[in-house]
């Protein structure tokens, strides 16, 4: 027979389908099928380095935005947010057509459309 652990003991043990910590019968992660969760870590470490890559055309983006309309950082992030959802176009591919037109190339109509929405919505609050 096992003995008592004292709450100071935070170790945990394995069981058949979760982890859970010693002496607590709550599970803490489910476990699934082997590299299920490498998987997981993938897709989600391939999704933080997207972020970080549009993360300065974002900025660069917001930075227009708030240079040509003008409006505050939050209302340019705003914006964007807005164009990109009533648009269906990821926020990241409106803020590089925005950067993309501030150095001469045209700006595609449904970008511009949702965009000068999205400031005329901005404006109006």
């Amino acid at each position: 027979m096992r003995e008592p652990l004292d709450e100071q003991d935070h170790s945990t043990r394995v069981d058949s389908t979760r982890v859970v910590p010693s002496g607590r019968g709550t599970p803490v992660q489910t476990v699934g099928p082997p590299g299920a969760d490498l998987a997981a870590l993938r897709s989600e470490l391939e999704g933080l380095r997207a972020a970080l890559s549009s993360r300065p055309v974002i900025d660069i983006a917001r930075g227009i935005l708030i240079a040509s309309t003008p409006c505050t950082s939050q209302q340019a992030w705003d914006v964007l947010v807005a164009a990109s959802q009533n648009s269906n176009i990821k926020l990241r591919d409106v803020a590089h057509q925005l950067v993309e037109s501030f150095h001469g190339s045209p700006l595609p109509p449904a970008t511009r459309r949702a965009l000068h929405t999205a400031i005329s919505h901005t404006r109006a609050r």
